[in-house]
C-alpha cells in the first residue's frame, strides 16, 4: 500500500523518524527573544529581543563550520551557543553581565516553545514509529526541551552522539546505525531544505514540514519544498496523517 501523499513508500518500510529540532520541533526566535528582554532587563539592560535573537542565531552556523572544517575539535552545542553570546553582547554593547546571568541565558535554549501542532503530531506519530530528535543540540538541551514542552521521544540522537554537525553525513549515518536501522528506514523530518538534502544523500527518507515564521520578517528560505522530498506535509499532525496515524 502507499501512504496519502507520500511517493512509492509501502508502510512497512519507515520505522523511525528524525527530527531537526530547532525550527522544525521548537520557535527559537520568539522564544530567545523573551528570555533575553526579560533575563537582562533583571540587570538593567534593554535590548530588542528580536535582534538580540536573530543576531545570536546568525553566529550558529559560523561556529559550528569552525568543527566542521577541523579548525577546532568538537564540543557540545551549549559551548558554542556560551562564546556565540559573548560575541552578542559585545555587537549590542553590553557590558557588566554576569557570568550567572550569560549561563541562565545560554541555557534559553533549553527552554524553547514548541510550536502548537508538535505536541499532538508527535504523540501520534510514536503509536507506530521511534521518534528521536537528530539536532545540532547537545544531549542536555535536547533532555531539557523534551522536559520542558512535553516532547516524547523514544531516544536523543544528533550530533554530540555523533561527534559530528549537520549536514556532515555522520551525523544522520550514526542515528540510524545507532537505531539499528538501515538509513532508509528512517524519515528524516525537517522545515529546512538543506538539511532535507543532506540526509537523502545519505539514503534517508524525507519529510518536508514548512516553517515560515521561523525567521519572522527576515525569513529569506525554506518557505515550500524545493526538491522532490518523500512527503510534503504541513505540519505534525498532516504527516501523522499522511503516514497513516
Amino acid at each position: 500500500m502507499e501512504f496519502d501523499g507520500v511517493h512509492d513508500m509501502a508502510e512497512p518500510e519507515i520505522e523511525a523518524l528524525t527530527f531537526d529540532v530547532f525550527g522544525t520541533v521548537v520557535d527559537w526566535r520568539n522564544g530567545i527573544a523573551k528570555e533575553a528582554e526579560n533575563i537582562l532587563a533583571a540587570e538593567g539592560h534593554h535590548v530588542d529581543g528580536q535582534a538580540f535573537a536573530l543576531a545570536w542565531r546568525a553566529r550558529y552556523q559560523p561556529s559550528m563550520e569552525e568543527v566542521r572544517a577541523r579548525r577546532r575539535p568538537f564540543v557540545r552545542l551549549d559551548v558554542l551557543h556560551r562564546e556565540n553570546l559573548l560575541d552578542v553582547f559585545r555587537e549590542f554593547e553590553i557590558d557588566g553581565v554576569s557570568d550567572d546571568t550569560t549561563d541562565q541565558l545560554n541555557r534559553a535554549w533549553h527552554r524553547l516553545p514548541a510550536w502548537p501542532d508538535v505536541t499532538k503530531g508527535l504523540a501520534r506519530l510514536k503509536q507506530r514509529f521511534i521518534i528521536a530528535p537528530l539536532s545540532n543540540g547537545n544531549v542536555s538541551l535536547m533532555v531539557n526541551l523534551a522536559k520542558h514542552e512535553g516532547l516524547g521521544w523514544d531516544v536523543i540522537l544528533g550530533a554530540e552522539i555523533a561527534e559530528a554537525y549537520k549536514p556532515e553525513p555522520e551525523a544522520y549515518k550514526r542515528a540510524a546505525a545507532l537505531l539499528d536501522l538501515h538509513p532508509s528506514r528512517c524519515l528524516m523530518v525537517a522545515a529546512h531544505n538543506s538539511d532535507l538534502v543532506a540526509a537523502a544523500a545519505t539514503g534517508m527518507k524525507t519529510a518536508f514540514v514548512p516553517r515560515i515564521d521561523e525567521y519572522g520578517a527576515h525569513q529569506k528560505a525554506d518557505f515550500a519544498a524545493e526538491h522532490d522530498f518523500d512527503i510534503i506535509a504541513d505540519d505534525f499532525e498532516d504527516l501523522a496523517h499522511k503516514l497513516g496515524v
